[in-house]
């Protein structure tokens, strides 16, 4: 394979802050949403001045911010959107990520200096539908999860090197064909390709004697067969969530330009978490691929935040032979996120203390034990034990929604760095 640009790690970004950990947390790029058109509007999103202070974060940083765009819309919205288009142009977003060959036709005409990447929903499985996006004038297609790594490199060997190929390495999977799902229209009347989905295949089902019914919505006619499901499961359409963290290397080797996280519905803590350890995970094998080795610690840390049983999507296993369904019931939950720091502290004091200001996200005890997590490093432990506000008087717990207070740490710490229970 002679193609050899090394991919950049893209990270989700469902409000301002997320935005600032993703950044500040190691991502090379950023992918957001505005207010309207983007697949994802349980998310908070952007506003058009928040759009605008996004891009220059971004690019202050040197870092990359990518624009969704990736709603099917119907007639009566291209007005709107046409200046949707103009006004992304004109605050210099790197590229919009779309799905619709209405859209793409649009930001072709109006912006034709813009980029475009083509968005997952639109089911990428072939080189020669590549092809065809990138002489329409995509320059990335976000493939289909459905393709193995295998697919992924007969893909990239035979499509020109000027076409980057993005893939989803960890976050939430779709049960349906990379998103195209009725379920949310059918029970909610929510429509899924406007970013509405109320994810029906995450809910739980109850069997009767003869099929299957939502257990909230025993009135609703049932969607399968009870006989579908022998062993009494009942989510059995809720996917596992992906995470390829142990095979970073196959990942390298793929001709991958873009390592993609889900997750613009998930906390900041999240998104800190998982771009830091993707971020480790590729430095290390980046800096010395012959003496690379996998850190179970990296692993531990992705199994601190809100996710669903893992698995590996289908990179090394096809759909028609393990579906990738959960075993177990709901999310494995995160830790808590309790603080962040404000400012630098890298002074210590005459007992090798490091006094550092930090503002509370939840609830903190006198005698905690608790983490702290830096970009490029897994989770530090210590004790909270010289909890003050911020006049140094000593306080048992700082219980009040972004309160500051002071806390002796036994390492330096800087102004981002996150403070989890233990």
């Amino acid at each position: 394979m002679s193609y050899n640009k090394k991919a950049e790690l893209l990270s989700p970004a469902g409000n301002y802050e997320k935005l600032k950990m993703a950044v500040l947390y190691g991502a090379d790029a950023v992918y957001l949403a505005g207010k309207n058109f983007g697949m994802r509007a349980a998310s908070a999103n952007f506003s058009r001045d928040e759009l605008i202070a996004a891009v220059y974060f971004c690019h202050s940083h040197n870092r990359k911010l990518y624009v969704t765009v990736n709603v099917m819309p119907h007639t009566g919205e291209y007005k709107e959107l046409s200046n949707y288009i103009r006004f992304l142009d004109a605050i210099g977003v790197d590229a919009v990520i779309v799905s619709d060959i209405g859209v793409l036709s649009l930001v072709r005409e109006i912006a034709p200096g813009m980029e475009i990447h083509i968005s997952t929903q639109a089911s990428t499985v072939s080189a020669q539908t590549c092809i065809a996006w990138h002489k329409m004038g995509a320059k990335r297609v976000v493939l289909a999860r459905e393709l193995s790594l295998a697919d992924i490199r007969e893909i990239r060997d035979h499509i020109p090197d000027s076409l980057e190929l993005e893939t989803f390495v960890h976050g939430a999977m779709c049960i349906a064909y990379s998103g195209r799902c009725l379920l949310s229209n059918y029970f909610t009347g929510r429509d899924a390709n406007h970013g509405a989905c109320a994810q029906s295949c995450r809910w739980k089902y109850s069997p009767t004697a003869m099929d299957l019914g939502e257990a909230n919505r025993p009135d609703v006619p049932s969607v399968a067969s009870a006989e579908q499901e022998p062993n009494g499961e009942t989510f059995f359409m809720s996917s596992k969530d992906m995470c390829m963290i142990e095979h970073i290397p196959a990942l390298e080797e793929a001709g991958i330009s873009s390592y993609k996280i889900e997750g613009r519905v998930k906390s900041a803590y999240y998104t800190a978490v998982v771009t830091n350890t993707y971020r480790m995970a590729i430095d290390r094998y980046r800096a010395d691929p012959s003496s690379y080795k996998f850190d179970p610690l990296w692993a531990a840390e992705l199994d601190g935040v809100s996710h669903r049983e893992y698995g590996t999507g289908f990179f090394f296993t096809p759909p028609h032979e393990d579906a990738n369904t959960v075993r177990e019931l709901g999310y494995i939950r995160e830790k808590a996120y309790l603080a962040t720091c404000v400012v630098d502290s890298l002074t210590p004091d005459a007992d090798g203390m490091y006094d550092t200001l930090f503002i509370q996200r939840n609830k903190v005890t006198l005698g905690d034990r608790v983490e702290l997590i830096s970009p490029g490093k897994v989770g530090r432990g210590f004790a909270a034990d010289t909890l003050t506000d911020v006049q140094g008087n000593p306080i048992d717990s700082a219980p009040h929604p972004s309160m500051y207070f002071r806390l002796k740490v036994p390492f330096p710490v800087y102004a981002g760095d996150i403070m989890r229970l233990g």
